[in-house]
């Protein structure tokens, strides 16, 4: 059970403001409200004199509820009068009430600000009753960025958001200093790979904000109050599919990550399942608020299973501490978000095959449609409210249905007051405050059919104009399905997804392009990731990479020849768990373009120490620039010249360690500095070759 505390009011804001895309003509912000709330945007530009005040109604605002007490908000504004370019702008949002009963962002979220007393005592326009206001810079071109992927919550190491704040804090009033932008790369959340401790706070928090109910098909519990209340809700959730042999494929290619050798999934058995949990982890992972509200009580488990809880409870501890710097980080840098596996599930559409065995079963297709109408709602509206507007409208018509008419409510609540026969209360949820006490029901017909219309949906990449051009590429749902060998790595975008690629790219002088999976990866890991694939196990050792799928790579390699694709290519990815960059060129090509593999992974994750120091060294000596082994890998049309981090010992070209990558560019959009921001407190660069 929950403490009495859970009957408290609740704050207006459970989470954000999450600043994300932003132009001079257009602002978008993100945040969750414990109700539809009435704002007021204030911004404060440095060289103007006056400040701009900005009611925010529902043309510029628009709400979305997914809980008794949870309202997603999404701020959309478009400016007359542009705003300023690298210049800082502070900016408040005011909660207004009524006239006289507003109250600043500094009030509800002091934490937001940068602290600069000197400013507060001067009586500074970026400041509220001595405390600071967020702020930001719109960046006349990309000049430095930073990105990094994996952020896993339970991962005993340092978190490189709050390195980043860190480092944005020693300098966030220099405005050409900002980075322009925050690049999350992919895995922003792990769905498929959840600690114990975290899974207890996701159902605390459901049932404190009456998120959305839904039922279940296809599984042994029928609902989703009887997931929450299941003893295998913990540690053993592949259990809740029915015991039949069809399904036992299913169990092997979705819960099964934990067999995996070397790259493991080592709490696949808690997977999350509802639409509740996953938007739930969104606001557990990026805001301190939600665990303010809660206090998870431990489930009942084996002795086993309580070890491992016990030993993810202080590492999630310490996740939780450093929130506060991640949300002052995402409320005063823009953001642009992509996916990659985990933030749905491992391997995620990795080959035809897994998509057969998962997408034909109702269980595992409700997962899958879940978690990517979760990072639909907290990720991607963010990235371009106009791109997303179709499958927004049709999850903002699905959750309008599940509204529970207030009449209802006290019969719901006084229902869930008494469980019934042989049904055990659910571990960590208060009985006072119910999970049933939701907005209310997903309709299933109609979530199914939301669902499959957003499983074909193509519109996920992100492209921003300007100087370099931006591409994050979507590599997990347009894929180049091997057809005849079914179990053999798709590619990881199909032929005509490259098509529009190169057409992105025509006449550009440069571009930055996220690929989550590195377009150039380690050769001597991804011949092993081969060889498990020629077996028929590519499952075994997630064997994701460009050059696994021959037409893909094919395809890929001449559009970097293509005499009018750009001069310079920057190119920035993560996924791998290691960081590293290489300097590329095309050979026999005299004014051929000029490549940069930029890798920086994980944010909150890591690679084997000896494992990842036994592939370096092979590699190295396998691989090297003029190795005749480099004839026989279909990039040796390139010259690839690692880059060497300067904190190495012993030759090392992989760094190992959290952290995030901080990127400088010159004017033509070539690499000026590349570092990696460890989250144990120093910086490491990644020189060319040539320089000392």
């Amino acid at each position: 059970m929950m403490t009495t505390d859970d009957q408290t009011p609740l704050p207006d804001v459970i989470a954000g403001p999450l600043l994300r895309r932003s132009s001079p003509e257009r602002l978008v912000l993100w945040l969750v409200g414990s109700r539809e709330l009435p704002l007021e945007l204030i911004l404060i530009p440095a060289d103007e004199s006056e400040e701009r005040r900005l009611l925010l109604d529902e043309s510029c605002c628009r709400c979305l509820p997914v809980g008794r007490h949870a309202v997603v908000h999404l701020i959309d504004v478009t400016l007359v009068t542009p705003l300023p370019q690298d210049v800082r702008i502070d900016y408040d949002l005011v909660i207004r009430d009524a006239p006289a009963n507003a109250r600043s962002i500094t009030e509800w979220a002091p934490h937001l600000g940068y602290e600069d007393t000197r400013c507060a005592a001067a009586g500074h326009r970026g400041s509220r009753d001595g405390a600071g206001l967020p702020g930001f810079v719109i960046a006349s071109r990309i000049r430095q960025l930073l990105h990094g992927s994996c952020r896993k919550p339970h991962h005993p190491g340092g978190d490189g958001l709050v390195r980043a704040d860190e480092w944005l804090g020693e300098r966030w009033n220099e405005a050409d200093e900002r980075p322009a932008w925050l690049l999350m790369t992919g895995d922003q959340v792990y769905a498929d790979d959840v600690a114990g401790p975290m899974l207890a706070a996701i159902h605390a928090l459901i049932a404190r904000l009456g998120l959305v109910d839904e039922t279940l098909e296809g599984a042994e519990v029928k609902s989703s109050t009887d997931l929450y209340a299941s003893s295998k809700g913990y540690y053993a959730r592949e259990a809740l599919l029915p015991d039949v042999y069809a399904t036992e494929a299913l169990r092997e290619r979705f819960f099964g990550g934990v067999r995996k050798p070397i790259f493991t999934t080592a709490n696949a058995h808690n997977h999350l399942i509802t639409f509740a949990e996953m938007l739930a982890m969104y606001l557990l992972a990026w805001s301190p608020v939600p665990w303010w509200l809660i206090t998870p009580a431990v489930p009942a488990l084996e002795a086993s299973n309580r070890e491992q809880y016990d030993q993810e409870a202080s590492v999630v501890e310490a996740f939780v501490a450093g929130l506060p710097s991640v949300a002052r980080l995402m409320a005063n840098v823009p953001t642009l978000m992509i996916f990659d596996d985990h933030d749905v599930t491992d391997d995620w559409n990795l080959t035809a095959a897994w998509e057969e065995t998962a997408y034909g079963h109702d269980f595992s297709r409700r997962i899958i449609g879940n978690a990517l109408l979760a990072y639909l709602l907290c990720q991607g509206w963010g990235n371009d409210p106009d791109r997303m507007a179709t499958p927004v409208d049709d999850l903002a018509n699905l959750l309008a249905k599940a509204e529970t008419p207030v009449d209802d409510l006290a019969n719901l609540l006084a229902k869930a007051e008494t469980p019934g026969d042989g049904q055990d209360a659910s571990p960590g949820v208060s009985t006072e405050i119910p999970a049933s006490a939701s907005v209310g029901w997903l309709e299933a017909a109609s979530q199914d059919a939301v669902i499959a219309r957003l499983l074909r949906f193509q519109g996920w990449e992100v492209i921003v104009p300007g100087t370099p051009k931006l591409l994050m590429l979507d590599t997990r749902t347009r894929r180049w399905r091997s057809e005849v060998r079914r179990h053999r790595p798709s590619g990881l975008m199909d032929w005509e997804a490259l098509c529009d690629l190169q057409q992105e790219l025509l006449d550009e002088p440069s571009v930055l392009i996220v690929s989550p999976a590195p377009m150039f990866g380690v050769k001597l890991i991804e011949a092993v990731q081969k060889l498990f694939a020629l077996a028929g196990k590519p499952l075994l050792v997630d064997a994701e990479n460009w050059m696994a799928h021959r037409g893909a790579a094919s395809v890929m390699l001449n559009i970097f020849r293509h005499s009018r694709t750009p001069g310079n290519y920057v190119i920035l990815s993560g996924d791998v768990h290691y960081s590293f960059a290489y300097d590329i060129e095309v050979r026999h090509r005299q004014r051929g373009p000029q490549l940069w593999q930029i890798t920086s992974s994980g944010l909150k994750n890591t690679f084997p120490d000896t494992l990842l120091d036994w592939f370096d060294r092979l590699n190295r000596w396998l691989y090297a620039p003029r190795s005749p082994l480099n004839r026989l890998t279909k990039r040796r049309a390139l010259r690839i010249r690692p880059r060497d981090p300067d904190r190495a010992n012993a030759g090392e070209r992989l760094w190992n360690g959290a952290g995030i990558g901080l990127v400088r560019l010159d004017e033509q959009g070539r690499p000026q500095e590349v570092r990696q921001l460890d989250a144990r407190g120093f910086d490491v660069r990644f020189p060319p070759r040539d320089e000392p």
